[in-house]
């Protein structure tokens, strides 16, 4: 099923995928869980390997990402700047990517990951889009929605680890099909859809001059923090 667009508009323009998941452990346990280069792939169906290549000017870093598909495995580069200490309590990590890859279904992306603290346990909040690589129609109807099934999929396989101490490796991702386990991980317990809230950024104004075209509604882009603005090409 295609995602619904959150702008509320049908158009063209694919819809940014967002993805929330609530977490019951430490800010600081779902920090290392995600920003480790080496803990990542192993929660993360996106990504068989994330390599780190250089820091940056900017304090994040450069890195190398792999994704192993049967007969070849898709690469490309990203840089990647976290935000560890904000003053209303929440951290954000934003991200850029880029491949040379002509396989690759997803080309040039930017997306940001937030963890909102709560009495309970941590928000985690993904939005990303990118630059379709087999063709806009293609994107809708194939590639977008199986990417915002596999991020939630994965974001639920994370909460397991962390609240659990499950490692993702006893969840591999042929294990959707074992409908009798309960406690599987399952990309329908996270949200699809941004919950709307203030954020570090200001949205453009979205008032159209009588007569004209309705601009787009909110984007799931419009939450990105400002350090997505400020990180380096890939």
């Amino acid at each position: 099923m295609v995602p619904p667009d959150v702008s509320g508009h049908s158009g063209s323009v694919p819809t940014p995928i967002y993805v929330e998941t609530h977490i019951r452990a430490s800010l600081d346990r779902v920090w290392e869980l995600t920003q480790d280069t080496q803990q990542h792939p192993r929660w993360d169906g996106r990504f068989s390997r994330i390599t780190p290549v250089e820091a940056l000017a900017t304090g994040g870093y450069r890195f190398r990402y792999e994704l192993r598909v049967p007969f070849h495995t898709l690469a490309g580069t990203g840089t990647s700047l976290g935000e560890r200490h904000r003053p209303d309590g929440t951290r954000t990590s934003a991200l850029r990517f880029t491949t040379p890859d002509r396989l690759s279904p997803l080309g040039d992306g930017r997306g940001y990951w937030r963890y909102v603290p709560t009495a309970d346990g941590v928000t985690f909040v993904t939005g990303y889009d990118y630059e379709p690589g087999w063709g806009r129609a293609l994107d809708r109807l194939v590639v977008r929605p199986l990417v915002g099934w596999l991020t939630a999929w994965s974001f639920d396989r994370l909460r397991l680890w962390a609240e659990d101490g499950v490692e993702p490796e006893r969840w591999p991702l042929w294990s959707v099909l074992a409908v009798w386990r309960p406690d599987r991980p399952r990309a329908g317990r996270c949200l699809r859809a941004p919950r709307r809230g203030p954020t570090d950024r200001v949205a453009p104004s979205r008032t159209a001059p009588t007569g004209a075209p309705t601009p787009p509604g909110p984007s799931v882009m419009d939450d990105a923090p400002t350090t997505l603005d400020q990180l380096e090409a890939p």
